[in-house]
């Protein structure tokens, strides 16, 4: 039975530090090298992340540069930039790429707050169905005799406090990530 538990902890701690990339992902008026992560620029045939291309550091509190280590990938890097969903216009100065971003608007961040809410609804959600997940196997237990009815009303205590636990965590990132937003 504690394998139960430590493995709905376990894919939880997942669920959590996924929440959390996604949150380092999003775009909040300030410069951050995580918005590049999802972003792959072909280079050499090869969809290589722009991290393993270049050194991308944030120069002032809304400029991030990126420095290719191979100044022929400059093209391809920004034309990736391009390409991509950041909706930021890259300046290559032909050793360098900034990427300078704007101010939020008001409108701007309540859209960012409904998408770090929605975030946390999928992160919620998926924990949850962990705690299905573990709920079935301990029946599943008891069906197989392995453990008793008092086991099981046990278990299913237990995974529900490991659940509670986990959903406060993910409340508590996304306020965290909703007062970042909207103080900025």
């Amino acid at each position: 039975m504690e394998k139960v538990f430590a493995t709905a902890k376990d894919k939880m701690n997942k669920t959590l530090a996924n929440l959390d990339s996604e949150f380092s992902a999003i775009r909040a008026g300030r410069a951050n090298p995580a918005v590049l992560d999802k972003i792959s620029v072909e280079y050499y045939g090869v969809p290589t992340p722009i991290n393993q291309l270049a050194g991308v550091s944030v120069t002032e509190a809304r400029i991030l540069t990126i420095q290719p280590w191979d100044k022929k990938a400059l093209k391809d890097i920004e034309k990736a930039i391009q390409a991509s969903d950041l909706g930021i216009n890259p300046q290559n100065d032909g050793t360098v790429i900034r990427l300078t971003f704007p101010p939020l608007t008001e409108e701007r961040r309540k859209q960012i707050v409904k998408d770090v809410k929605a975030l946390a609804e999928n992160a919620r959600t998926a924990v949850r169905q962990i705690r299905r997940d573990c709920n079935d196997k301990l029946k599943a237990m008891k069906k197989n005799s392995e453990i008793t009815e008092d086991d099981l009303t046990y278990g299913g205590t237990e995974i529900q406090k490991i659940t509670d636990d986990f959903i406060a965590k993910v409340d508590k990132a996304a306020a965290e990530k909703e007062k970042e937003i909207l103080e900025m």
